[in-house]
């Protein structure tokens, strides 16, 4: 068998996503985790045995200064994505960085631009537009099986026991709300299927008047719209529907990592079943290598444009909510 050379990865931030990430990039045939960063040293030794990686830092600045590094997964609080990913790519480390990118579009601005300043790739972790199945979503719609798209209806939640002011999604030091956590993926939706809408309405409750806890959200296009719903205080099936003229897609529990679909067209009902590898953050992952052996600096498939026009998308529903 040819050996495959192997892409260097580094971690920055070992939080629970962290972990699921590594698990993923392990299945990856080009891609090895060399490096990972903690606030922690004795968390970064842990990852380090788990995952058998080389080095284990006990900062931040530590990991981009690895010269080793060819990209970094930066996956730490969210009000941290914006130091840290400039940080990196002003080191010449690649970046993919956990969504939402930044806090607002300003700081997505910035970091785009840092990215373009040094030549040097940057991405946005959204790794549900590189699920297999969305992926086939939208390549059938392209191609008109489901006629002109009028309705889309997503939604992401779930119950969160303990409302502890100090939880990541409750504290506003870390970014907090539903909206820029689980928010992001039924807005990423109707993103990638109708572009940006019109106008945008939204209604929310939040904790402490602060972190939005539940949020209700209608995208108006010129001939469509779409309702979204993402909250931390109920459970739900987390399922999809795209609605067409000519049929419909029903997107499985939990849709936005799903691995199958349906398809009713004309009468009639299709099951398509595509397998994710692992739990499918392998498939980002093998996108940053494909780009970072081509030399280039953002996704096709998921751009800075995209990530920069999701930001507004995110800003418009605060506005619009008086977040």
């Amino acid at each position: 068998m040819q050996n495959v050379k192997k892409i260097n990865w580094g971690i920055l931030g070992l939080g629970n996503i962290a972990h699921k990430f590594a698990e993923d990039l392990i299945l990856v045939d080009d891609a090895k985790i060399i490096s990972v960063a903690s606030s922690s040293i004795d968390r970064a030794k842990i990852f380090s045995k788990k995952f058998k990686v080389k080095n284990s830092y006990d900062s931040y600045q530590k990991l981009i200064n690895d010269k080793e590094i060819d990209v970094i997964y930066i996956a730490s609080i969210n009000t941290l994505h914006i130091e840290w990913t400039i940080k990196s790519l002003e080191k010449g480390k690649a970046v993919l960085c956990e969504k939402p990118l930044a806090m607002n579009p300003a700081d997505v601005k910035k970091m785009i631009a840092t990215s373009i300043k040094n030549n040097v790739f940057l991405m946005e972790a959204l790794w549900s537009r590189f699920n297999p199945s969305i992926s086939k979503v939208k390549e059938l719609i392209d191609n008109g099986l489901i006629g002109e798209v009028k309705y889309i209806y997503s939604e992401f939640s779930f119950l969160l026991k303990k409302m502890n002011k100090k939880h990541r999604l409750l504290d506003p030091k870390k970014g907090p709300g539903s909206l820029v956590d689980i928010g992001i993926y039924p807005i990423f939706l109707s993103y990638l299927l109708l572009g940006k809408p019109k106008d945008v309405v939204a209604k929310a409750h939040y904790f402490n008047n602060k972190a939005d806890i539940q949020i209700s959200m209608i995208f108006h296009y010129q001939n469509a719209q779409s309702v979204m719903y993402s909250g931390i205080v109920n459970n739900s099936d987390n399922g999809a529907k795209i609605c067409g003229t000519k049929g419909e897609i029903y997107l499985n529990s939990r849709w936005h990592e799903t691995d199958s679909f349906i398809l009713v067209n004309e009468m009639e009902k299709q099951i398509f079943e595509i397998p994710k590898k692992g739990r499918g953050y392998t498939h980002e992952i093998e996108e940053v290598n494909k780009c970072l052996k081509k030399n280039k600096i953002e996704s096709s498939l998921w751009s800075h444009k995209n990530s920069y026009e999701l930001s507004q998308l995110i800003n418009q529903i605060r506005i619009s909510s008086n977040q």
